[in-house]
């Protein structure tokens, strides 16, 4: 394509920055601009170079200002003075990222973890006994859920809730030193309660995992049989008071059980409105959920904030004399910074379209209004899948960014440090990122089980004649020879395959299919019932189906992207969108190149053509990058960076127009190789023939 086509193409379309900007901000917008001023205030913003202690006074500090702002009760009942906004809470929430993630965090700890098991696990008794304190802040809390010797295996955790039928009571005990709770936010300094998960054990018989309201301290400190440790400083996010408990015989009355999925009668008669411990287990768990979809908004909020900031340095930063020789590049003109920040940006618009389908479906599910246990398997299974990728992403955009802006990305005031230091924790708490994937992973078998255990045997077989036609088909490469015929000769029809929707979808499909089936048929011969057997089988396929479901994950943002694409009324808007979904699609496609070509999927000619296609379409969107990045909505307030304030276009300006009146000026100094070449052209005059001078 000429420099006329693609300057054509891409000046003839225009971003309605305002609109698009709208549409980012999805169905809790109002929420989200008020959430957004509240985290731009100076009283919410993070203060660089704070000592620990100092950091976590003022973090604690600033959440009695969301208190007082009213920005924390939008998921309590309204009988309360909340608003039963369980959307509207998360996206609330999410924004506080931007102000400083220390005081997301501990907000999140505080009404997410903490409040939120009590609302959730809790019953209208507990509501009104604990709810209004712990809105307030009267009652600051913690989420004492993880243990040291098992993380995420939460049903195997060693802490115990005792029943004693004389007293009344549950006692609890953490046996030995792995069963203490660990990484708990307010547990270092600043709780007086807890939510403990611990094993309810009853005349006996231990019902597996359940909630108890444990109070943790008084104004002298840890009250009798509590013990714990302080985590001290931290990698990041040390505005957090992170801290170890531990309970010795802590006596608690009966009523403190959080007993909405399970109840001890005084006399310790157990009943649960779910027989099955293992479905009472996730339902419990289930309803915890909004820490997974909090930090996926707050992880995708944070690329923005650091793609903004690069992106507008890069329009304003300066290098090289490529195309004149008194006029330097702009840095994002050069393609190679093209390729480090752009198929990051469709990456993060793909993740934000997602995550509010993600946020759509969380208030579907707590509101109520579509609260089946289907829907929230789906929840979960969303949740499980999105996280990962977002919280991944952010540590792998927000050092690109710095990279991307030189030493000045280094320095502390320009922000991308201390956020790659803070959301790095973001991809092991409220699960493991590989944890779960595997879960999403399980999840995509047990759906094409099920398929096909409702297949007749007559579907089945054509269905295995099909598997043997497909493997000829892709493993001898007929389908590549095809395609290299289609396309021999032509550049542009394989540019025309690679935009279509349906060859992305399909291509970004198959792959998720045909390594869950490998996977399925890999595990289909193994006993069910030797368990030995089973785990190892599983675990030598363990990797494949992480990798399966984080493609999964992927193919979901680009569905919602697609749909976004839909709902974009501006034609110009839509059209730079689409190249941008384009180009998430074909970079993800690119990432796993290899895996499309071993296995037929793609011809060379066509494999070949892929880098090219994806830089012109990072040349077409180059145009409209600053565009894109301002469609975030985030002010001066909210990136607080000096390069993207304004700072580095004036230094710029500025030495442009010294140069300028230098090269005007008498006083300009000769360059040593214009006088090289004067030297030069002298001497060759002065060896010519006298007739030619």
């Amino acid at each position: 394509m000429s420099t006329e086509q693609l300057s054509a193409e891409t000046t003839n379309v225009s971003i309605d920055v305002a609109a698009l900007g709208e549409q980012l901000l999805g169905n809790w917008a109002a929420i989200r601009k008020e959430a957004r001023a509240l985290a731009g205030s100076e009283a919410l913003r993070g203060t660089p170079g704070l000592s620990m202690d100092d950091h976590r006074d003022r973090v604690f500090a600033q959440l009695q200002e969301l208190v007082n702002a009213k920005s924390v009760h939008r998921a309590f009942p309204k009988h309360l003075g909340g608003e039963d906004n369980h959307g509207g809470s998360i996206a609330s929430f999410e924004e506080l990222v931007t102000a400083d993630p220390s005081l997301q965090i501990k907000a999140g700890v505080q009404w997410g973890l903490f409040g939120c098991a009590v609302l959730h696990l809790g019953t209208e008794e507990h509501h009104n006994k604990w709810l209004p304190g712990i809105m307030s802040l009267e009652i600051p809390g913690a989420f004492a859920m993880t243990e040291i010797g098992h993380g995420s295996d939460v049903a195997s955790i060693g802490t115990t809730a005792t029943y004693d039928v004389a007293a009344q009571e549950f006692v609890i005990n953490t046996p030995f030193k792995a069963a203490w709770k660990e990484y708990l936010g307010n547990a270092g300094v600043h709780g007086k309660a807890a939510v403990v998960f611990a094993q309810l054990i009853t005349k006996g018989v231990n019902h597996g995992v359940h909630a108890f309201y444990t109070d943790i301290r008084d104004e002298n400190g840890f009250l009798p049989g509590v013990g714990g440790l302080d985590d001290g400083l931290k990698g990041g996010l040390n505005g957090i008071d992170n801290g170890r408990l531990h309970f010795d015989n802590v006596r608690i009355p009966r009523t403190h059980l959080l007993n909405r999925y399970g109840n001890v009668t005084e006399d310790g008669t157990y009943s649960s409105p779910i027989h099955s411990p293992g479905r009472r287990f996730f339902t419990m768990l289930g309803t915890l959920v909004q820490g997974r979809v909090s930090l996926d908004g707050a992880a995708t909020a944070a690329s923005k904030i650091a793609l903004q900031i690069a992106v507008t340095y890069g329009n304003q930063r300066r290098q090289f004399n490529a195309s004149s020789d008194t006029h330097e590049e702009t840095i994002m003109d050069y393609q190679r910074h093209q390729r480090r920040l752009l198929p990051r940006l469709a990456r993060t618009y793909a993740s934000s379209f997602a995550h509010e389908e993600l946020l759509e479906k969380f208030d579907g599910v707590f509101s109520g209004a579509t609260d089946t246990d289907a829907d929230r398997q789906d929840l979960e299974t969303l949740a499980a899948a999105l996280k990962p990728l977002s919280t991944w992403d952010a540590l792998d955009t927000l050092q690109e960014a710095r990279e991307a802006c030189g030493g000045s990305g280094f320095i502390a005031e320009n922000r991308f440090t201390a956020l790659r230091a803070d959301l790095d924790i973001y991809v092991t708490f409220e699960g493991d990122n590989n944890i779960l994937l595997q879960l999403v992973g399980k999840r995509l078998l047990t759906d094409y089980g099920q398929e096909f255990r409702q297949l007749n045997a007559g579907v089945l077989a054509r269905y295995v004649v099909k598997q043997a036609e497909n493997v000829a088909l892709h493993r001898t490469g007929l389908r590549s020879v095809g395609q290299f015929i289609a396309d021999t000769g032509n550049e542009r029809k394989s540019a025309n395959f690679f935009k279509d929707e349906a060859n992305q979808r399909a291509l970004l499909t198959d792959r998720i299919n045909t390594m869950v089936a490998e996977i399925a048929d890999a595990l289909r011969g193994v006993n069910p019932k030797d368990r030995a057997a089973s785990a190892a089988a599983f675990n030598e396929k363990q990797d494949a189906l992480i990798a399966a479901a984080r493609a999964h994950g992927e193919l979901l943002r680009w569905e919602a992207f697609t749909r976004a694409l839909a709902k974009t009324p501006d034609a110009g808007t839509r059209t730079v969108l689409t190249w941008l979904r384009d180009i998430y699609a074909l970079s993800l496609i690119e990432e796993n190149l290899g895996w499309y070509l071993m296995n037929g999927r793609l011809s060379m000619q066509r494999a070949r053509t892929l880098s090219g296609y994806i830089n012109i379409l990072l040349a077409r969107v180059r145009p409209h990058a600053q565009d894109l990045v301002d469609a975030f909505g985030y002010g001066p307030e909210h990136l607080r960076a000096t390069i993207a304030n304004g700072g580095e276009a004036e230094r710029q300006d500025e030495a442009q127009e010294y140069y300028r009146k230098l090269r005007a000026s008498a006083d300009a100094p000769l360059d040593e190789k214009v006088l090289i070449a004067r030297e030069k052209a002298a001497k060759k005059m002065a060896h010519e023939p006298t007739a030619k001078k």
